[in-house]
């Protein structure tokens, strides 16, 4: 959670976008799709999770060689790499829960062990864990290594909520956004550090977006709205796409007036 500004020139170096209203829209809608199109693979097409999971671990591989090849933000590459990590971080939690049985409360464990793993690695490599300082191929692969497991925690976490503590999709869809709202409260009211804020920001929105996602997509039987997962990822696919676009043509016309 870091201070809303315009992306400029001077931060093209730099791999990571501003952090701006569009940056959380877009990120927690990506959560969301990576939650449903994961289902609409694995279940709407009757693909199975193995062959899910091979198909989106390819698109990550081409997605995320593209990112790494980039010598600066780029938009769609940006955040097509985000997708396809949101979809490959879900299944790779699905596969340990459904075809190792590994518990969503052992999951979410594990995972946060490993990200508080790469966090220490990280910062005592580069003494800094800012997203403003994502320019160079090291501190990229630290970045999108945090990323992975961020989305895999946050699939466990919000599973486990959801159905582990049942709670239900929307009580933990509500209990995430309260966490998000105190995080956001301690940085803007209280000035706690603006790099811890966004990570722990960044991790929660995507237990927040697994339970958007099913509350969207399950049938109401089961506890969601019934929109179903083919509805709920066109929709906010669409809506990713449309947001992508604005940001690449803002990019455009303000190199072009500098």
């Amino acid at each position: 959670m870091l201070p809303l500004k315009s992306p400029s020139r001077q931060h093209w170096l730099n791999k990571v976008p501003e952090v701006t209203l569009f940056f959380w829209l877009i990120k927690m809608m990506s959560t969301t799709v990576g939650e449903t199109a994961a289902d609409f693979l694995n279940v709407n097409l009757d693909w199975g999770l193995t062959n899910t999971s091979i198909f989106t671990g390819v698109l990550l591989v081409i997605a995320l060689g593209l990112q790494l090849r980039a010598t600066r933000y780029i938009p769609v590459i940006y955040w097509a790499t985000v997708l396809q990590i949101s979809v490959f971080g879900t299944l790779v939690t699905d596969n340990l829960t459904d075809h190792f049985g590994v518990p969503l409360a052992l999951s979410t464990l594990t995972f946060s062990i490993l990200l508080i793993i790469t966090f220490a690695w990280w910062y005592q490599q580069e003494k800094t864990l800012s997203i403003h300082s994502i320019d160079t191929p090291k501190r990229e692969v630290f970045y999108w290594t945090a990323i992975l497991f961020t989305f895999s925690l946050g699939t466990a976490a919000g599973d486990w909520a959801a159905e582990g503590l049942q709670l239900g999709y929307a009580n933990a869809a509500v209990m995430f956004g309260v966490l998000i709202a105190i995080t956001a409260a301690a940085f803007y009211l209280f000035k706690a550090n603006g790099v811890l804020c966004f990570w722990i920001a960044y991790i929660l929105t995507r237990p927040l977006g697994a339970s958007c996602g099913d509350l969207l997509s399950q049938p109401v039987d089961s506890g969601g709205i019934g929109l179903g997962a083919t509805g709920t990822s066109v929709l906010f696919l669409l809506t990713i796409i449309s947001l992508v676009g604005y940001l690449t043509y803002r990019e455009k016309i303000e190199a072009m007036e500098e």
